[in-house]
């Protein structure tokens, strides 16, 4: 009995049917080594002989080749009777009589439905991708794990040999369970993306997925918010889009990324891609306390840095173009946690290395940012939404309050409204031009979020524009915004006080626009 009271079992009977010949020839061998009898179909078959192994035709027991272009080869019941028979005397009584063998391991991966899709995603033919007989296979070892095993991936062999050698042909009844949910989980992500593969492109998917078809990311986190938190990263399986929505990551210099560091990254890698203009973007606590766009990377760079000289201190920094040694010179004095870029110079990187704490990452730009979404937990729920991406098109703007602007002005609306989306509300985003100035986030009051980006900018904030995430509920954060010299605002409008709102502008004489449309972020 192992530590679960399951009794080992001994392999001495495997049927392999594989789709990836990959370490086929060394399980072969291997299981040989063991004494288990190989009975295999035909293509597996081959390779395994090629191994110099000796093994059975399955269709020794079912006495029928393959049916339908190869459709119907293991769908039997001198295959499934031998994998499914209860180890009784009951059972070993039936399989004598209908002169069946049983197995005891069962060796299988399905077609390649999903590298298929992510190929081909429109294929007429993605059907024939479709496994029947090997699912059917792995659920049946999976289902009978008592007498069973079963390996449905490439990368469970090396184990499952070591165990054989180890206990001279026997494997747990531990490790037959831990196979068995294995076994189960792969034939749930692999209907799921089947699911998912013949509704892509008919019309009939739904914004969300139905099911979640989650994988284990191979990135490490360090912790969870906290470090007596642990935490785990996973990753949409493959299909067509999550191939476009999980961006490559990988880490170039310093330790694992915490869960905070990706929620900073998510941040500030998002807000720059925003932008076709070099870009930069400073976070902390993944709210933006910095961002710019420039004729330069380096001037974009170094004006994201000026925006708050003490919020940036542990930052994460995040560019949307080649860094080259200059770029860095921007960081000169500044305590950076971790800095992502599509890609570094050698220089860049030799710059970089020399300090000590600091995390580099290398995450590819996409711009424009492709389509996904987001989840979030509430008591004990799953919500998902739409990535907030819905550009802000300047001929859309209300013009209610203040003398017009021009096009200079517009276009800073634009910046404005870009960052302010990616602070947490109550979030105001003060910019002179395509630079920020002052960022104001995670209030309970708006007030108290001009307030604060009023007091970042000082000096800064005189004929700044002004983006509020939300409309303004009272006068008095406008109030504060004209005191300290803002000479515009835009913000969504709607609310039931407006017109004292709008009165407060015309009194200050800013300028201001209604978008009609709130980007908030919790």
């Amino acid at each position: 009995m192992d530590a679960e009271g399951a009794p080992e079992r001994r392999v001495e009977r495997a049927l392999l049917s594989v789709q990836d010949k990959a370490g086929l020839a060394e399980l072969g061998r291997g299981l040989a080594e063991s004494g288990v009898e190989l009975w295999a179909t035909s293509g597996t078959r081959r390779a395994l002989e090629e191994a110099g192994c000796t093994v059975h035709p399955v269709e020794e027991l079912t006495g029928v080749d393959a049916w339908f272009g190869g459709r119907v080869k293991t769908l039997h019941p001198a295959i499934f009777g031998g994998i499914l028979a209860p180890r009784t005397e009951a059972g070993s009584a039936e399989l004598t009589q209908h002169r069946l063998l049983p197995f005891d391991l069962v060796v299988v991966n399905f077609y390649a439905f999903e590298r298929h899709l992510l190929e081909s995603p429109g294929a007429p033919d993605r059907e024939e991708f479709i496994d029947i007989g090997g699912v059917s296979l792995v659920r049946a070892a999976a289902k009978n794990h008592e007498a069973v095993a079963v390996a449905s991936d490439p990368g469970q062999y090396p184990a499952l040999l070591a165990e054989l050698r180890d206990r001279r042909g026997g494997l747990s009844g531990g490790t037959r369970r831990r196979l068995a949910v294995e076994a189960f989980q792969r034939s749930a992500r692999y209907d799921a993306a089947i699911a998912a593969g013949l509704a892509h492109g008919t019309g009939q998917q739904d914004p969300f997925p139905s099911m979640l078809l989650l994988e284990a990311d191979p990135l490490t986190l360090r912790y969870g918010e906290n470090p007596h938190q642990r935490a785990r990263a996973y990753r949409l399986a493959p299909s067509p889009e999550a191939d476009r929505s999980v961006p490559a990551l990988e880490i170039l210099k310093g330790s694992a990324p915490s869960f905070t560091n990706l929620l900073d990254l998510e941040t500030t890698v998002g807000l720059v891609e925003e932008f076709a203009d070099p870009a930069a973007a400073v976070v902390k606590h993944a709210t933006p306390c910095g961002a710019a766009t420039g004729a330069t990377l380096g001037e974009a760079l170094r004006a994201a840095i000026a925006t708050d000289p003490v919020a940036r201190y542990g930052c994460a920094v995040a560019v949307n173009r080649p860094l080259e040694v200059d770029d860095v010179t921007a960081l000169h004095g500044v305590f950076v946690d971790q800095i992502a870029a599509p890609s570094y110079s050698p220089a860049a990187l030799d710059a970089l290395g020399r300090r000590p704490k600091l995390k580099v990452l290398r995450v590819p730009a996409t711009h424009p940012p492709p389509p996904r979404w987001e989840a979030r937990t509430a008591l004990g729920r799953l919500l998902l939404q739409d990535a907030d991406t819905r550009p802000l098109e300047v001929g859309a703007l209300r013009h209610v309050a203040g003398p017009a602007l021009g096009a200079a002005d517009l276009k800073t609306f634009q910046f404005a409204w870009s960052v302010v989306r990616y602070a947490r509300s109550n979030a105001i985003a003060l910019a002179q031009g395509t630079a920020t100035v002052g960022v104001g986030s995670g209030q309970p009051t708006r007030v108290k979020a001009v307030e604060l980006a009023c007091g970042v900018a000082g000096d800064r904030a005189r004929g700044a524009l002004l983006a509020s995430d939300a409309f303004f509920p009272f006068a008095d954060g406008i109030e504060v915004a004209g005191r300290a010299g803002v000479r515009a605002v835009i913000q969504p409008g709607g609310s039931v006080r407006d017109a004292d709102v709008l009165a407060a502008a015309e009194r200050a004489g800013i300028s201001m626009y209604f978008t009609g449309w709130r980007v908030f972020r919790h």
